[in-house]
């Protein structure tokens, strides 16, 4: 089966094509072979992402019909970037009624450490803020919360957990205020694609109709609205 994951949570993005096995009750991440993983330059999301699935598909010499399920980062992250990924993926899910694994991104980092026990995976969201994933132990990371907060009071709620990140200045800020670090790759399609397919596996999908974007924070122009109210 031919997967399909895309990233456009960020400054850049990715796409990621993937083959699974066809028997959905066998294999795990580590079976999933990634065909290719085409990068996209930030700031032109809306106008390469549907050119570059349909070229990627082309390479491979494969048809949209052969896509057997999607997975695509759900965000924290770029409103626009992210309303771009997703409406695509609403798109071709909907037309080939296949199953869509929402990724957070979050999740994504907490999965990629080694380190046993609970964790807190942080990202930068800017303003002095962080987007914060708190996740317990276990063989599948269990979600606690996901929180923006300050940093300043990141660090200091995060005593006794593991800090994840993929963020060097975070990862500086953590170990200056005596945690536990562990810094872990820069999550991409093809990290998203991996979940993903454990989240198919498992039958932790969505609709077309009912995937929606896991901003964590308003976007300013719904602050200003409300200030103005």
């Amino acid at each position: 089966m031919i997967l399909l994951g895309v990233d456009t949570s960020g400054k850049h993005g990715s796409i990621a094509l993937a083959r699974v096995p066809d028997d959905a009750n066998s294999g795990s991440a580590g079976s999933v072979e990634m065909l290719e993983v085409v990068p996209l330059a930030g700031g032109t999301f809306s106008a390469q992402l549907v050119p570059q699935i349909s070229g990627l598909l082309s390479k491979h010499g494969l048809g949209r019909h052969e896509i057997g399920g999607f997975a695509v980062a759900s965000g924290p992250g770029s409103f626009t970037g992210l309303r771009v990924g997703l409406a695509a993926i609403k798109a071709l899910a909907e037309v080939l009624e296949k199953p869509i694994a929402a990724v957070s991104l979050l999740e994504v980092v907490a999965r990629s450490a080694k380190t046993e026990g609970n964790r807190v995976s942080v990202l930068d969201a800017g303003r002095g803020e962080v987007y914060a994933g708190e996740y317990g132990a276990g063989e599948r990371t269990r979600l606690r919360s996901e929180r923006l907060i300050p940093l300043d009071q990141f660090l200091g709620e995060a005593r006794g957990c593991v800090v994840v990140t993929p963020d060097p200045a975070l990862a500086d800020a953590a170990r200056s205020s005596g945690l536990k670090v562990e810094e872990v790759p820069e999550p991409g399609s093809d990290a998203i694609v991996r979940l993903g397919w454990e989240k198919i596996q498992s039958s932790e999908t969505v609709a077309a109709e009912d995937l929606e974007a896991n901003y964590i924070r308003r976007s300013g122009a719904e602050i200003f609205a409300k200030t103005r109210s």
